[in-house]
């Protein structure tokens, strides 16, 4: 995983890369802006144009993809806190792996 390429999404218009949040509907106490939530990566360019081209074609032109090395993504991960990453498995379902930060 380190050794290899990933594909971020990164909104053009603040920064702030493309993240998934846990469903917190049963804990009304957590504010959704506590949980700073698991960075979305993608294995290939096209499958990160793919996922923000399907679940969100109304604001897939302010999203660019960026492509980042495990090593990098390491550091991105705790430089912004990310409870971990959801590893984007097929874009268009979605289905999505998260692996929890240790």
């Amino acid at each position: 995983m380190f050794s290899e390429l990933h594909y971020l999404l990164r909104s053009k218009l603040d920064g702030a890369y493309l993240v998934a949040h846990l469903d917190r509907s049963s804990d009304a106490k957590e504010s959704p802006t506590a949980d700073p939530g698991y960075l979305l990566i993608f294995r290939e360019h096209y499958d990160a144009l793919s996922y923000v081209n399907t679940h969100g074609a109304d604001v897939a032109n302010r999203f660019a993809v960026e492509s980042i090395s495990g090593k990098q993504l390491e550091n991105l991960i705790q430089r912004w806190g990310f409870v971990g990453i959801g590893l984007v498995q097929d874009p268009l379902l979605p289905k999505i792996e998260f692996l929890t930060r240790q």
